[in-house]
């Protein structure tokens, strides 16, 4: 990629809620922001970048998940950013669902000297409670008809900008090759999170699953995306017919809701030993299975549009984040739930309704420099000791 954008190639900076199939069917190279920031938290350079971003007078503590990305673009050293650092970008389309966001997104662009494309949505007030059950193929239904002509609109206002800043023809069936290829990636995950749900011992826990899941997504409407998903469902299905299992003696379930600790990812496999206790479960794979499947209308844009103008919604509007999240709690017969911060305050009462304990932890996904390992874990384990009834190493 940075051969190819150093060539003359435009290259983009894309949130992760924006449609970024539309890049894919005119075959621009992209990068998604919240997978870089993911990624330069896993290569350690949160503490510095973020420093970089005070450094310039800029805030440290906003919207980390998207400030980071947009920090990394102040390291110009091949030899010390990540894979040697983001190509400049010819055009930023952010999702600026708050005044912060839409600031950094228009700092990045003025700093690279690049478009930036605010792509607005509007916002769905209400809508069906098992909004799971409508998306694959009744997603009329689920949306106000209204709030999705808006987004039809928003997309092809997009991919005019995106035909006049780099002189590529959009090809709608193109679109839709790309989309039956998205559809393919999230049938694995959506049998493989069903597989795992319902096996014991779980063939595999969060540690596994973030990047397996992650990396298709973030390639998604690619062969290799689909084959990456059909390897990571074909594995999960070895091993639970072979009756493996992330931890052989599991004995307590528990869900990680929040973004992964990309930074740390080994930190869920030390309950295993001492408490049986295994992550079976995050939003990652449950999101792929429940969030992105659409089939149906014959206008591809518009099956497209269907897919994000209520992603937000999915994710923090209530009511739809908190009941599919028990959904999925019960699904998958969670003991217990680990949330990070102070992030989906409802999600606390649906829980409790659901007779399912609940720990918040005080840290934050990818600002290291909050991570304090002893105090975390400590938490952790007073959590699984008290409140879930395991019994302490010690004690055995």
């Amino acid at each position: 990629m940075q051969a190819a954008v150093a060539a003359g190639e435009p290259f983009a900076i894309i949130a992760a809620e924006a449609p970024l199939e539309v890049l894919r069917a005119m075959d621009i190279p992209f990068v998604t922001v919240q997978w870089w920031s993911s990624l330069v938290s896993a290569k350690q350079k949160a503490p510095a970048y973020l420093n970089e971003l005070r450094r310039r007078g800029w805030p440290d503590d906003q919207e980390q998940y998207f400030s980071l990305a947009f920090a990394s673009c102040f390291d110009a050293d091949p030899q010390s950013a990540p894979w040697g650092g983001l190509p400049v970008p010819s055009i930023i389309i952010g999702d600026p669902r708050d005044d912060n966001q839409g600031k950094i997104y228009e700092l990045w662009a003025r700093t690279c000297g690049a478009d930036y494309f605010p792509f607005e949505r509007a916002i769905q007030v209400g809508g069906p409670a098992q909004w799971w059950d409508f998306g694959p193929h009744r997603w009329a239904d689920l949306i106000d008809p209204a709030l999705l002509d808006l987004h039809v609109a928003e997309t092809w206002r997009l991919i005019r900008t995106l035909e006049r800043l780099t002189g590529r023809v959009f090809d709608i069936e193109r679109l839709r090759q790309v989309l039956d290829l998205v559809n393919e990636t999230e049938e694995h995950f959506r049998a493989a999170r069903d597989l795992i749900s319902n096996t014991r011992p779980a063939p595999v826990g969060v540690s596994d699953t973030f990047t397996s899941v992650m990396m298709p997504q973030w390639h998604r409407g690619t062969e290799w995306a689909r084959d990456a998903a059909g390897l990571f469902r074909q594995e999960v299905e070895d091993r639970a017919r072979a009756g493996l299992g992330a931890c052989a003696n599991e004995r307590l379930r528990l869900a990680w809701l929040g973004q992964g600790l990309w930074f740390n990812v080994d930190f869920y496999e030390q309950f295993m030993a001492d408490y049986g206790a295994v992550f079976v479960w995050s939003m990652y794979l449950g999101y792929a299975a429940d969030a992105y499947l659409r089939y149906g209308d014959a206008d591809p844009v518009r099956t497209l549009s269907s897919r994000y103008a209520v992603f937000t919604q999915y994710m923090s509007m209530e009511p739809w984040p908190s009941g599919w999240f028990v959904k999925e709690a019960l699904q998958a017969g969670i003991d217990g739930v680990v949330i990070l911060g102070d992030a989906w305050p409802f999600a606390d009462e649906a829980f409790l309704r659901a007779g399912i304990p609940l720990l918040r932890l005080s840290v934050h996904q990818v600002d290291s420099r909050q991570w304090d390992e002893a105090r975390v874990t400590e938490a952790l384990r007073h959590f699984i000791e008290t409140t879930l009834g395991a019994t302490a190493p010690s004690a055995r």
